[in-house]
């Protein structure tokens, strides 16, 4: 039996967290790992307390046909990033890695997956280095989050990802 290489490791995890997801739309999981520890999870889903899109079958966004990557501020759910950072200390995210893995609905993961403008500003200022996005089961792209800050996509407008 072959191994697995510690990268895939940790976006299995993220995979294995986005099945809790409670979004209509794409199911998302990230895990913050900093000295190959895992210091927080999170998926995508409503604040604490409140109904979840799952719960009410149907989602704002895709009703009023809002594309991906705009317009979050109509979204019941807290995003999957977000949720991570908001379960780790500051301290411990520091220089750690943020590993991320999207799903659609058939199963298939997120073509050209990316954090959403305000999931990008937290990642910055938890203090995250870097964000690895799965693309397929063995594939998956490594961001360093200087380049975010160097090419700040509010400057230009550029909506969407």
């Amino acid at each position: 039996m072959e191994r697995r290489d510690k990268i895939n490791y940790y976006l299995d995890l993220a995979h294995t967290v986005s099945k809790r997801s409670t979004c209509l739309r794409r199911s998302y999981g990230a895990v913050i790992v900093k000295n190959d520890e895992v210091i927080s999870t999170g998926y995508v889903g409503a604040p604490r307390g409140r109904k979840n899109c799952s719960d009410m079958g149907y989602c704002v966004r895709v009703q009023l046909g809002i594309p991906r990557g705009e317009r979050y501020e109509l979204c019941r759910s807290v995003h999957a990033e977000a949720n991570a950072i908001i379960s780790a200390s500051r301290d411990k995210m520091i220089d750690s890695t943020l590993y991320l893995c999207g799903v659609e609905p058939d199963g298939s993961f997120v073509a050209n997956s990316c954090c959403c403008s305000m999931c990008k500003r937290m990642v910055i200022n938890a203090g995250i280095k870097e964000v690895i996005i799965r693309d397929d089961e063995m594939n998956y792209r490594v961001i360093n989050v200087s380049e975010w800050i160097e090419n700040d996509e509010s400057v230009t407008g550029t909506r969407g990802y």
